[in-house]
């Protein structure tokens, strides 16, 4: 199984619609503590990077890229609202440090992914074709 890289770990942001329902005062309380949760996670040196990604963008897919779509979706409940690259030391810390988002509260939800030293296929690739090799030499 392939390690993190150098304890790397994304939180994404899903759910854009938390903020319905709340005042102007109080949206602006809820970004104030999420960027208070950020400045702290950086002045501790635990994330690397972090943004909010608008809301709708494209889609590419299809064999050399020839679909282009409109999306995602911003009414849509994953619809990943930005992210938080962090370096930390297990899984487990991300995931607390997942638990104290502000967003949460309101509806949003958080995934925490290790990121991976290279793709997990790579190596797979790598185990089939060694494996292939091992079994014409035996033959």
């Amino acid at each position: 199984m392939n390690a993190p890289t150098q304890n790397e770990y994304l939180l994404l942001f899903r759910g854009t619609h938390w903020h319905r329902g709340l005042s102007p005062e109080e949206i602006q309380t809820v970004m104030n503590n999420w960027k208070g949760w950020f400045d702290r996670l950086s002045n501790q040196g635990k994330v690397k990077a972090g943004q909010p990604l608008m809301d709708e963008g494209k889609i590419v897919s299809g064999k050399k890229g020839r679909v282009v779509a409109d999306g995602p979706f911003a009414d849509s409940k994953e619809t990943i609202g930005g992210y938080f690259l962090l370096q930390v030391n297990s899984l487990d810390e991300a995931v607390a440090i997942a638990k104290e988002c502000p967003g949460l509260e309101y509806g949003a939800a958080v995934e925490v992914r290790p990121v991976a030293s290279e793709c997990p296929l790579a190596e797979s690739a790598r185990q089939a074709v060694a494996a292939e090799e091992l079994a014409h030499t035996v033959a």
